[in-house]
């Protein structure tokens, strides 16, 4: 091994093991039978995420499954919270806490009804929008002042389709391949929200 080959090892080792700056939490509920649903569309963000920045979630921390990424420069815990979605404020608390974490620091991903499976919105900060996961994050984190991006899953095609039924429904195949595309376009935004580029996150993607 090059003198060359140990500095640049020895680098990456200290880049890996820098501190904590963000917290980048995607929201939805463990296990296979939840994989395709539409409520899973923030843990399918942090799956292109581990992909574009070959890292992998899988330690079990903080309630959650946990991995750590440099994204533009800055040191990021992205967590998938276990604790199914209405409790996700219980594991991003922990995390917060354990690694003094401002909450301004802590970007969400979620599903939002309100948008089509092609769309993906993101906010500064604002009130949960009558989701659940983002009432818990916001009850236990310490209020609404945190960056979230919101991803498109379509409302429920009728008034009398039950909420519950439709969220946690699979997507097909055609809205699949829409997520997928947008989950690449929040990986883009994060990586300028990290860098105190929101404004700029929300011209280009919004």
């Amino acid at each position: 091994m090059s003198i060359w080959d140990i500095f640049n090892r020895l680098s990456a080792e200290k880049e890996q093991s820098g501190k904590i700056e963000y917290i980048i939490a995607g929201l939805g509920n463990p296990g296979i039978q939840y994989e395709r649903t539409r409520h899973n569309a923030g843990y399918m963000a942090v799956s292109s995420l581990e992909k574009k920045y070959g890292f992998d979630v899988k330690t079990h921390k903080f309630k959650s499954l946990i991995g750590e990424a440099t994204i533009a420069g800055k040191r990021c815990l992205v967590m998938k919270p276990e604790t199914y979605m209405n409790n996700s404020g219980e594991a991003i608390a922990l995390a917060m806490k354990f690694y003094k974490i401002p909450l301004e620091n802590v970007i969400v991903i979620f599903d939002d009804i309100s948008l089509e499976p092609s769309q993906m919105r993101i906010k500064r900060k604002g009130s949960s929008g009558g989701h659940n996961g983002l009432k818990s994050i916001i009850a236990l984190c310490g209020g609404e002042n945190f960056p979230r991006v919101k991803i498109g899953i379509g409302n429920k095609p009728n008034p009398f389709y039950d909420l519950v039924d439709w969220v946690i429904g699979n997507f097909t195949d055609a809205e699949q391949k829409k997520i997928d595309e947008v989950c690449l376009k929040a990986c883009n935004a994060i990586e300028l929200i990290v860098q105190g580029r929101i404004n700029d996150a929300m011209n280009d993607y919004n």
